[in-house]
């Protein structure tokens, strides 16, 4: 079991402080939807070998069961 006490941890130099998130840029303002995730080529050929292998196994099912 770890030893743990009540008392905070003093802050260092080393230690980060959180800094403000970037500006946003013109293009970024623009909100991205399900078309542009799906435009992906990885996201795109992951869906495509998942939905070839339902379709040969429905197949398989229907015809050959």
């Amino acid at each position: 079991m770890p030893y743990t006490t009540s008392e905070q941890a003093p802050d260092s130099p080393e230690r980060a402080l959180p800094t403000a998130p970037p500006a946003q840029t013109p293009e970024d303002s623009e909100p991205r939807g399900c078309l542009y995730a799906l435009s992906q080529p990885p996201l795109l050929l992951f869906l495509t070998v998942i939905g070839a292998l339902l379709l040969i196994a429905g197949a398989h099912d229907q015809f050959l069961l």
